[in-house]
């Protein structure tokens, strides 16, 4: 089975928040204690929390002329092939599924944090309450039932689509092209050549850095990572990470091999 993912078309959204709605309401995720009128434009989440695991961005650019335009961009976990979170995981509580997707096992996560410092895009948290880290799943329970992740099928334009990566990736070249050959100059797609490829990747009309995305990044391992845990931290993270590995759920998802 090829890797499932999602491709993001900005050049289609239109900041509706449907996908952010659909998501807290699919995975139950409660309201952010201090929300409200950020200032910051219409945007009033302003980033990814361990409850708040799709955020649309709103981002308002004006050109020489004073013309205005606005940029929307759905954002959440990518996925990434080489998934620094899983990385630097002392007790194996990130894995990957069957669909190539990145999933926290809660019952096996001690709430270190290691994933939310390496994470290079800022999605992981670990929860005040629960004390394990929090992400999108890419909705696991809905693709165990042949569903799509319960954003793409609540966008209203089609920009969240998800299919298999590669034909995704395919479809994406092509939608460039159009939009270059309509005059977006600086249409790209974005995530093809980071972390070794993000199984969720977008469609941008500007540099990277303009929708808050780094241009490249740096993915630890979990030798570089470990010492910022100490040594007897390390050392009881993997002896409860056994002990919960022995317990786990039945449900648990599918560990795909890294080698296959």
């Amino acid at each position: 089975m090829g890797a499932k993912g999602m491709l993001i078309d900005t050049s289609l959204c239109i900041g509706c928040k449907a996908c952010q709605v659909a998501c807290k309401e699919w995975n139950d995720l409660p309201m952010e204690e201090h929300i409200g009128f950020s200032g910051d434009s219409y945007d009033n989440t302003l980033r990814l929390t361990a409850t708040t695991w799709r955020h649309v961005k709103f981002i308002e650019q004006f050109d020489e002329n004073h013309n205005g335009r606005w940029l929307f961009l759905s954002d959440s976990c990518k996925h990434c092939t080489d998934a620094a979170c899983m990385n630097v995981c002392p007790t194996g509580a990130i894995v990957r599924t069957e669909f190539g997707s990145v999933y926290v096992q809660e019952d096996v996560c001690i709430g270190c944090g290691s994933c939310e410092r390496a994470c290079p895009f800022g999605v992981i948290h670990v929860d005040a309450k629960k004390h394990v880290a929090q992400k999108c799943t890419l909705c696991y329970d809905r693709l165990q039932h042949g569903m799509q992740p319960a954003c793409a099928q609540a966008c209203p334009t089609d920009a969240i689509q998800f299919g298999d990566v590669d034909e995704l990736r395919k479809h994406a070249r092509e939608r460039v092209a159009q939009l270059q050959a309509r005059g977006e100059d600086k249409a790209r797609v974005y995530g093809e050549d980071i972390a070794g490829g993000l199984n969720v990747f977008y469609i941008l009309l500007d540099e990277p850095k303009v929708y808050g995305l780094p241009e490249e990044v740096s993915v630890p391992n979990r030798e570089n990572e470990l010492p910022v845990l100490g040594v007897v931290g390390a050392v009881a993270a993997g002896l409860v990470g056994l002990a919960a590995l022995a317990d786990a759920r039945t449900d648990a998802p599918t560990i795909k091999e890294e080698s296959e």
